[in-house]
């Protein structure tokens, strides 16, 4: 622990309450000060990243849901019908939707970023998802929407998506990078019945063989990711390049952030994974990182909804770190 961290483990264990007492709200504003490098950290222009695209995999009935489906969440993204949007509004958060690679021209007047790569990602069952151009066209332009939030103060991020079919990715993902047998990765997505469970696992153990010899991982990104999910990754590490705190929303995102650390191992201190999904790898992918979410809900919707309903905790524990009375400020006895 270094000395900011010490001094603010001092500040919290001096405030006018029992030791400990305030529970994951201290280990939050412990790992924000710290993150910060002071004793009287903020919070500034919170903003929640909403990341489209579509897969090819989508077309082997991989999800309960059509691809088109994509597409017509985005619009009601930018309608504000969703419940990442009614989250968003209610806690005062930004919300800017990005276009990844969605199977749809949106005018170019539409409220959203224009990040599209294509209209959608190869079927991994055959060949990679992408190319290495795209790939690294994905780094380059969220590295801009990230460096954006960043010109105009925003020092605390969220992570959402939307795409049919980005389960499957994720799954493959979570599989190579925490080194788990697919069957404990893939889950229900949509949701699935057994017979259509039992086909996407089989469409996936035939694109985990197909990709089997990769290693690095930006490989492993280009053969299994989408589009969004690639341009998740690389604000996620661009957004830890600027010191920001970084909100992971459920299972999808942290996939995506499982690649990041491949490629950034230190990203984890500015992380806080804001929910448990429902989606059942989530809790060994959790488990394999080591961390605890902030919320237990049940909840296995994306959108970066997660994100939007942790923020108010994490606001309200560096609330308390910097309002709260110490024992010695209230001329409260302590033991």
């Amino acid at each position: 622990m270094n000395s900011t961290a010490q001094a603010l483990q001092q500040k919290i264990d001096t405030k006018t309450k029992p030791l400990g007492s305030l529970g994951e709200l201290e280990w939050l504003a412990l790992q924000v000060g710290t993150i910060q490098n002071t004793l009287t950290p903020v919070l500034s222009n919170p903003t929640v990243l909403v990341f489209a695209a579509d897969h090819g995999v989508a077309s082997e009935g991989v999800s309960a849901y059509p691809s088109t489906v994509t597409a017509q969440m985005v619009l009601n993204f930018l309608q504000g019908g969703a419940a990442v949007n009614v989250f968003c509004k209610q806690h005062n958060i930004k919300m800017k939707v990005i276009d990844a690679g969605v199977n749809y021209d949106f005018p170019p007047q539409m409220h959203l970023i224009h990040a599209k790569i294509a209209k959608g990602t190869r079927n991994y069952m055959y060949e990679p998802a992408m190319t290495e151009a795209e790939l690294n066209l994905c780094f380059t332009k969220a590295t801009k929407i990230v460096d954006r939030l960043a010109v105009n103060n925003c020092n605390i991020v969220g992570f959402g998506e939307m795409g049919i079919g980005n389960t499957s990715s994720a799954s493959l993902l979570m599989s190579h990078f925490c080194d788990l047998p697919l069957e404990q990765c893939v889950g229900r997505g949509t949701g699935l019945n057994d017979e259509q469970l039992q086909h996407k696992l089989a469409c996936l153990l035939q694109a985990q063989q197909c990709h089997a010899d990769l290693t690095e991982p930006k490989q492993v990104l280009a053969a299994l990711g989408g589009f969004e999910i690639v341009q998740m990754t690389a604000a996620m590490l661009a957004a830890y390049q600027q010191n920001m705190i970084l909100l992971i929303d459920g299972f999808i995102a942290s996939s995506a952030f499982l690649a990041a650390k491949a490629i950034n191992p230190d990203i984890q201190d500015n992380a806080i994974f804001c929910h448990l999904s429902d989606e059942q790898g989530h809790q060994k992918l959790l488990a394999h990182l080591g961390v605890r979410p902030v919320l237990k809900l049940g909840m296995r919707l994306g959108e970066g909804s997660g994100c939007a309903l942790a923020y108010p905790l994490v606001e309200s524990a560096v609330t308390f770190l910097n309002q709260m009375a110490s024992f010695e400020s209230a001329n409260v006895s302590q033991c």
